[in-house]
């Protein structure tokens, strides 16, 4: 299987591009996604995901990450033979900064959640409701515990 994902950095903190498709690439191995597939992750400041979040979910204030599928609706769009572009993740990392400090971990491990939450909401999890958040979290768990494993190999 052959995964593209592109990083777009739209804020100025540096951050570790190379790890955000690694995180991604995994989500999609562990969920036994085995297509080609393209995903697109943008690294936003909370002012333009502020904007983001009110335009498509009316929620005027920043949020950690907002993913816009591309499998919803009538038909995938093709990136190439039988490829499927799954999407666009958006991650404030202003918001990853602050959760990670409460959160007692690095911004590192803080993207790698929000990548790997974004992308499962892409291949169509919700955590809308208690048993869909609960079964998201789980899924999440598994492939983070499994990433940490690829890393310390």
């Amino acid at each position: 299987m052959q995964t593209e994902v592109s990083v777009k950095n739209c804020q100025p903190a540096q951050v570790n591009e190379s790890r955000l498709v690694e995180a991604a690439a995994r989500t999609l191995v562990v969920e036994r996604f085995e297509q080609p597939a393209e995903i697109s992750i943008v690294l936003a400041d909370d002012a333009q995901i502020r904007v983001l979040n009110r335009m498509y979910r009316g929620k005027d204030r920043p949020t950690d990450v907002l993913s816009f599928s591309q499998l919803e609706g009538e038909e995938f769009i093709s990136g190439g033979e039988d490829t499927k572009t799954l999407g666009d993740v958006v991650i404030s990392v202003e918001t990853a900064e602050r959760q990670a400090a409460e959160r007692g971990h690095s911004l590192e491990d803080e993207l790698d959640v929000l990548v790997v939450h974004g992308v499962l909401h892409l291949l169509g999890y919700d955590d809308e409701t208690e048993p869909e958040a609960a079964e998201m979290r789980r899924h999440e768990r598994k492939i983070l515990d499994r990433l940490i494993d690829g890393r310390t190999c």
